[in-house]
């Protein structure tokens, strides 16, 4: 059974040396890929490649990923003086000394109480290398996140299986019912007329027998259990294909349920009736838990 749910949740860390990768992703349902990624506004340049990435592996679902990378090499921690703050902070110190008449000196103190005067080195991020760590990172992430909507695919793949066995001996049981229509059809014919009648006409059984097979004929849904058949076979074949099936078990969905609802429509039994009305259930059943599967 190769069904994926599109609920999932999966999270991973990658160290190499002074680089440290941590992952989330979490997956929804949706009709269609849709990708929300928060990074650290530094590593901004790394969002199309994680897209590019995660949807070679994701066909649909709403993915939220949160990326955090953490540099602990010294060149990450190194600081530098901010020479244009500080200058400007030792001439407003000036200024305000002479316009005052002020005799404080100016000290070390008062220039980081100013703030500002120290700040970070700044430098180019080590692009290459870092997207090694976060690519190996989220491989990690989308190998477990792939297992855990594997593993819920099964368990939906096997309650499609329980219901669509159910339908198919409903389908048998429909065929056994309708065989005898022809015959319901005439007895019907002769009870109905001679009731009305109160059994002073004859009945003519030639005529009887047409009638009946005229009735028969416009309630024949053969062509309606030779389709629904065919689809409830495509739709067992599409669950153990490796592709996504969400979309096209949800049109086979709605052509079985139009073919079952034309086979209600066409046969006045009730015990037939009966059936259908138990198939539909199923089938929305099935509907719900489609709008989960990839």
């Amino acid at each position: 059974m190769m069904l994926k749910s599109m609920t999932a949740y999966a999270s991973a860390e990658k160290t190499v040396d002074d680089i440290k990768a941590t992952i989330e992703i979490r997956s929804y349902n949706s009709r269609h890929i849709d990708m929300f990624i928060r990074t650290p506004s530094s590593y901004q340049f790394m969002e199309d490649k994680l897209k590019e990435l995660i949807s070679a592996r994701i066909a649909r679902g709403r993915l939220e990923i949160r990326l955090q990378i953490e540099d602990r090499s010294n060149e990450a921690a190194a600081l530098e003086i901010d020479e244009a703050r500080t200058n400007a902070l030792m001439a407003i110190f000036e200024q305000l000394n002479s316009k005052y008449k002020l005799k404080d000196e100016i000290t070390l103190d008062m220039l980081l109480n100013a703030g500002g005067i120290i700040k970070p080195v700044e430098k180019s991020p080590k692009e290459e290398m870092i997207w090694l760590v976060v690519k190996d990172c989220t491989l990690l992430a989308l190998e477990d996140l792939e297992a855990m909507r594997r593993t819920e695919g099964d368990f939906i793949a096997s309650d499609f299986r329980q219901r669509l066995n159910f339908i198919s001996d409903c389908l048998v049981q429909i065929k056994k019912g309708s065989a005898y229509l022809l015959a319901q059809y005439q007895q019907r014919l002769t009870d109905r007329i001679a009731a009305l009648t109160q059994n002073i006409v004859e009945l003519d059984p030639a005529r009887i027998a047409q009638e009946a097979a005229f009735l028969a004929d416009r309630s024949d849904i053969s062509e309606e259990m030779t389709r629904a058949a065919s689809h409830l076979n495509q739709f067992e074949q599409i669950m153990q294909s490796p592709e996504p099936a969400g979309r096209k078990l949800n049109f086979l969905l709605q052509e079985l349920n139009r073919e079952f609802n034309t086979m209600g429509s066409k046969i006045g039994d009730a015990t037939i009736a009966h059936i259908v009305i138990d198939v539909k259930s199923e089938l929305e059943k099935i509907r719900e838990q489609i709008q989960n599967v990839e």
